[in-house]
């Protein structure tokens, strides 16, 4: 076996074998470390203040890197286009988000036939306890600071009464608005116009402002990025094996023609009639 294995040809394809098996090593040590690998930004980058034009792009989805991140975007509110969303909680009671429609000035256009000129994010700009009494929003270009989150999903609510939805989704308040939206959401933080606060942390506001903290930054192991890795290895060990495989095939098929030789030799002896024995000579008489 160890003369078949030594063969120049077994011995460059053990290299290859083993070179593959390396890479598919790399490969499972990459996944695993996906697998740990957080999917959102460190509150480092997050609290930092940037541009909402420069952090999201109209008709494009949020990435991970965005979560949470601290913007700010010049613009009017839209009083018109105004929403509540019930079940929220502020400070262990239970109330209501209004969010309003924030024309960004200086967004770009989309194209498409159901595109609009006019570009909105959402922005929840306060809680309430009752959807009574809700105060409009200001009106003027406002300077507005709030932290970007992902769009939330639809739900189908029969029974909310009109002007409110069941959550905070982008998707489908583009439908209720009937304008192009971002597929996010702003948690205000501060608005003002000309320097003075008019959003829910001035004083008198009948707003409460939103508590939202900068997103989860728990370790979570993702289990298909591990089993992946797993995957790879099994993988570097089956390119082995194989090469194993192909050694022991071409011993056996050696070993085989031995063995066919020596049926031929012996097959050809008894067509002989000899036994390999010298013949027996007859006495002579007289």
């Amino acid at each position: 076996m160890l003369k078949t294995a030594v063969k120049p040809k077994w011995i460059a394809a053990l290299v290859f074998a083993l070179a593959v098996a390396a890479a598919f090593v790399l490969l499972s040590q990459w996944q695993l470390s996906r697998s740990l690998e957080k999917d959102v930004a460190p509150p480092s980058v997050t609290e930092q203040i940037q541009p909402l034009l420069d952090t999201l792009s109209p008709g494009a989805p949020m990435m991970g890197t965005a979560e949470g991140q601290v913007v700010t975007a010049t613009g009017e509110f839209d009083p018109s286009k105004q929403v509540l969303v019930p079940s929220r909680l502020q400070d262990d009671n239970v109330g209501y988000w209004v969010v309003t429609a924030f024309k960004v000035e200086g967004a770009p256009a989309l194209s498409g036939v159901a595109a609009t000129k006019e570009i909105v994010i959402p922005v929840a700009r306060g809680w309430v306890v009752s959807p009574d009494n809700v105060p409009s929003a200001p009106l003027g270009t406002v300077a507005l600071e709030g932290r970007l989150l992902n769009s939330e999903g639809p739900e189908l609510a029969k029974d909310l009464p009109t002007g409110q939805v069941k959550t905070l989704s982008s998707a489908e308040l583009t439908n209720i608005w009937s304008v192009s939206t971002y597929s996010a959401f702003i948690v205000s933080h501060s608005e003002t116009i000309e320097g003075k606060d008019v959003g829910a942390k001035a004083q008198g506001a009948a707003l409460v402002p939103i508590t939202v903290t900068a997103t989860d930054q728990n370790n979570k192991v993702n289990w298909l990025n591990i089993f992946y890795a797993i995957e790879w290895v099994l993988f570097a060990g089956f390119a082995v094996f194989l090469w194993w495989r192909l050694v022991a095939d071409d011993y056996r098929r050696d070993q085989d023609e031995l063995f066919d030789i020596n049926d031929e030799d012996e097959d050809a002896s008894d067509d002989d009639g000899s036994d390999g024995q010298q013949p027996s000579v007859a006495p002579h008489t007289h």
